[in-house]
């Protein structure tokens, strides 16, 4: 079994036991924590754009 086949296999299983509403929750809390480290990115370079 390929690496590929293997994280197919482990995705479809997931979706089967767990369901759609688990791929919604994962996927709302990785734009909540990616729109977090943008704003975090944001005022780090305010802080060093005086130099």
């Amino acid at each position: 079994m390929t690496v590929q086949e293997a994280g197919r296999k482990g995705g479809l299983r997931t979706a089967q036991t767990h369901g759609k509403e688990f791929y919604e929750e994962i996927g709302h809390k990785g734009g909540q924590k990616v729109k977090e480290l943008i704003e975090e990115g944001k005022k780090a370079k305010g802080l060093t754009s005086g130099r």
